[in-house]
């Protein structure tokens, strides 16, 4: 197994800047961050340009990578995909297929994606229609070579507020998702962070969906018990504040609750043996350059004691 980081959480940075950095601290591989270079979403980032990646890109990118010796891991670009409005819906397919089409030439096996949500219709409705351009866009994954995951988050409040956004999040889902969508080559970007706080198993998920599992996130999940007393399981309501309940905060591995040794132990036993990529998303350390960095090297030494 190798230890890893999602380039999304130092946006300002270019590639050949995140590879040298990477390299020098003894991370052994990257999560790719290629949101569109117009992309105005939250945590997201690009350090390539997927609509305009050519060969030659491509050949410059690869030899940056073999002379530091870190690889690739995965291509990452997590917008939503079921967008009621169509222009959007297209903007965003296309640009996943982009991704695939870098990914292909960069010889990245991976590329993880949100299936997405609207709010206008039922989520039965949403597993169908999901169901509808997930088996399309899993056999153009195919085609070029490469495998299509969904993150498991659910982006609370992402699309209207008090629902999810993203209709991945739980077993149940997966179940429904998995039936619409059985190419072998469709999968999960696996977080256990966003289990715990839904109150989910995260040991038992990761063991009943261990051949499901394509990637994994290393993300933390720490609960505020003053938060839990004032807003209760449904979080803040009179003044919500995106991706901040008040009740549990994302945190960087080994800053919550989450039992590393034993979900890594899990998902080896599963045969798991790809990379654990950290997501930061940790707000204590975030703020600047240096503070991010430095939640990431705190991420990998807590996460290497338990790999070998």
């Amino acid at each position: 197994m190798k230890l890893g980081f999602l380039t999304a959480c130092v946006p300002q940075l270019g590639l050949a800047d995140v590879v040298t950095w990477a390299s020098e601290q003894k991370f052994q591989a990257i999560e790719l961050a290629a949101w569109p270079v117009k992309s105005n979403r939250d945590f997201q980032a690009r350090q390539i340009n997927a609509a305009r990646f050519s060969r030659d890109d491509a050949a410059r990118a690869k030899e940056l990578l073999q002379r530091h010796g870190i690889v690739i891991s995965a291509m990452a670009y997590y917008d939503n995909n079921l967008d009621p409005d169509l222009k959007k819906r297209k903007y965003y397919l296309e640009h996943v297929r982009a991704v695939v089409r870098a990914a292909e030439l960069l010889g990245v096996p991976l590329v993880g994606t949100f299936v997405g949500g609207r709010p206008d219709k039922s989520p039965g409705e949403n597993m169908k229609e999901i169901g509808k351009l997930f088996r399309e866009l899993a056999s153009f994954a195919a085609d070029h070579g490469v495998r299509l995951m969904i993150e498991n988050c659910p982006m609370d409040g992402w699309q209207r507020f008090g629902l999810p956004g993203n209709f991945a999040y739980s077993p149940e889902l997966w179940d429904a998702l998995f039936s619409e969508v059985p190419a072998k080559n469709f999968g999960l970007n696996f977080d256990p962070s966003h289990l715990t706080w839904l109150g989910i198993d995260y040991i038992r998920a990761a063991r009943e969906y261990a051949s499901k599992i394509f990637h994994m996130h290393a993300k933390d999940t720490e609960f505020l018990p003053d938060g839990q007393y004032r807003y209760g399981v449904f979080g803040r309501q009179i003044e919500p504040i995106p991706w901040q309940s008040g009740i549990w905060r994302y945190r960087i591995p080994g800053m919550g609750v989450i039992d590393w040794g034993r979900l890594i132990a899990t998902v080896q036993e599963g045969g798991y043996d790809g990379v654990l990529s950290i997501e930061h998303e940790d707000p204590v350390w975030s703020g600047s350059e240096e503070k991010v960095k430095n939640g990431l090297l705190l991420g990998r030494k807590h996460l290497a004691q338990f790999i070998l």
